[in-house]
């Protein structure tokens, strides 16, 4: 995985979706790294597709983990985190504190946020002894999970676990900074986790041994950065890069496919540790030749998945910007490996549909359209993942056709994308505000740069999925209604996203979501 660094932040409205705790047994889930700003280091010049804040990608149910990469310097004992555009900690003073909501809000949502140690093209991501390691991880606990230190770069905020993301030096140490950070969150009052992203070459160099000695709980394979090991069979036999595996996969025996004859018999310290498929979110994200499209990685996730459903846990990508900026190429993975029905910002997001409909080969939104029997606007509404000219529908993918009880989009009034439309233009156009037009369509970027001529736009509604309201009475604040209903604040503007940052636009008899 890239590193990448810049000054550049920008933030998006943070939209409210109903939240599910991580379910670690599950094996649908989908984990995207966040914090390098790839698609920013290969796109210059397209700044609204860079990374946005951690919070942007927390809107839906799509994402289940987002690690933060990384911590990419620890050889001296202090942690220092860069985290691309965003903010940089060097241990000792940084900006990061501003992080803090961003992640309680994702973590609020039922994400799980980590820590990832590690990454490409660093030198610095080692230990010299194993002392070193175990101090480490003391170092990591009292930073930023349960433990106390003078110094806390996300401040109070206390993370979901740890990610070694270890990719050069060599293995000394890891085994150690495992068992100790594991000993010291035994016993905690929350639960916490621990993963690695080994590279698909079998064993794996650094965090190798550690599998086989330590409990991790999740091991994310990159089947990607590894094509120049088809020039390279010395060490690698078998070539294992995701651009590979689809042929590979479809021999009886699965020969040369590693994630079969390497990584799922093996017996790990965890015998039934989840194994996800890492790759990358676009052509942009890794080395060249070795990204495959989501219908290709979906049939590797689910033919892996039926080797053993039990020891799969999902899919991995490299990284946030790339899937955002890619189509959301992490919407269309999750759509085809979950077990529940479709993700994605805006529609049916919560996963609620009285009726799904899989796509098939040959089909199109005319096509589907007609064998279904619902409208054109009904489908790109319930599935705002499709594209307005529905060039973009993917084989196995799960499409929504009616909303649930608990599931519609519940907007109540809509705007069809004409030429010429800007998000200023719409805005004076229906008497929407920008804050709430950005909040009940959060597929809209940063710079309103990626509407597409015929996209339905929510105006109004949106909020289907309230289960419990309060109306507003004289002298309410946001404060003491969050004191009655129990609600965070962030949970109060994330549900209610027409209150203002300062809570001065409350008003009498109005009815929020709590």
């Amino acid at each position: 995985m890239f590193k990448f660094s810049s000054s550049v932040f920008s933030a998006l409205v943070l939209s409210a979706v109903a939240a599910s705790a991580y379910d670690p047994t599950r094996n649908d889930n989908l984990v995207v790294y966040w914090g390098q700003n790839s698609y920013g280091a290969t796109h210059g010049s397209d700044t609204p597709n860079w990374q946005q804040t951690i919070s942007n990608y927390c809107q839906d149910t799509c994402i289940d983990v987002i690690p933060i990469a990384f911590v990419d310097s620890f050889s001296g004992g202090i942690p220092d985190l860069n985290l691309g555009n965003t903010c940089d900690d060097n241990g000792v003073t940084g900006t990061c504190a501003s992080m803090a909501a961003g992640i309680q809000a994702c973590q609020e949502m039922g994400k799980i946020v980590t820590l990832s140690l590690g990454g490409g093209g660093t030198t610095t991501a080692r230990f010299a002894t194993t002392t070193d390691a175990t101090n480490f991880a003391t170092t990591i606990w009292n930073s930023f999970l349960g433990g106390s230190g003078a110094h806390r770069p996300f401040g109070s905020v206390i993370l979901d676990g740890v990610d070694l993301d270890i990719e050069s030096g060599t293995n000394l140490g890891y085994a150690a900074f495992a068992t100790q950070i594991r000993s010291l969150w035994s016993g905690a009052s929350k639960p916490y986790y621990l993963s690695a992203a080994p590279q698909c070459p079998f064993p794996d160099a650094w965090v190798g041994n550690a599998l086989d000695t330590v409990w991790f709980d999740s091991v994310y394979i990159q089947f990607y950065n590894n094509f120049w090991q088809a020039f390279r069979p010395e060490i690698v036999p078998l070539f294992c890069a995701a651009s590979h595996l689809f042929a590979k996969m479809n021999s009886p025996i699965y020969q040369g496919w590693n994630y079969a004859t390497d990584w799922l018999p093996h017996l790990f310290a965890n015998p039934n540790v989840k194994l996800f498929i890492g790759a990358p979110a676009s052509t942009t994200a890794a080395n060249p030749g070795e990204y495959v499209s989501a219908s290709t990685l979906g049939s590797i996730a689910l033919a892996s998945r039926a080797l053993n459903p039990s020891r799969f846990g999902g899919v991995m990508l490299w990284d946030a910007s790339q899937a955002y900026a890619n189509g959301r190429f992490d919407t269309q993975i999750k759509n085809i490996i979950s077990a529940r029905t479709g993700c994605g910002a805006g529609g049916n997001s919560g996963g609620d549909c009285a009726q799904t409909y899989t796509v098939v080969s040959g089909d199109t939104c005319s096509g589907i359209e007609t064998k279904t029997g619902v409208s054109d606007t009904q489908l790109h509404t319930l599935n705002p993942a499709i594209n307005s000219g529905c060039t973009n529908l993917e084989i196995g993918q799960i499409l929504c056709l009616e909303a649930g009880t608990g599931g519609d989009s519940g907007c109540t009034q809509t705007y069809t994308v004409v030429s010429g439309d800007t998000c200023s233009g719409i805005e004076a156009t229906t008497g929407v505000s920008d804050t709430q037009l950005h909040a009940l369509n959060p597929a809209i970027n940063s710079g309103c740069t990626n509407l597409s001529v015929g996209q339905i736009l929510c105006l109004s509604g949106g909020g289907g999925g309230c289960t419990q309201t309060y109306t507003v009475v004289s002298g309410d604040t946001c404060s003491s209604i969050e004191r009655t209903t129990g609600v965070s604040d962030t949970q109060l503007h994330a549900m209610n996203p027409a209150i203002n940052s300062g809570c001065t636009n409350l008003s009498v008899g109005q009815t929020l979501c709590v």
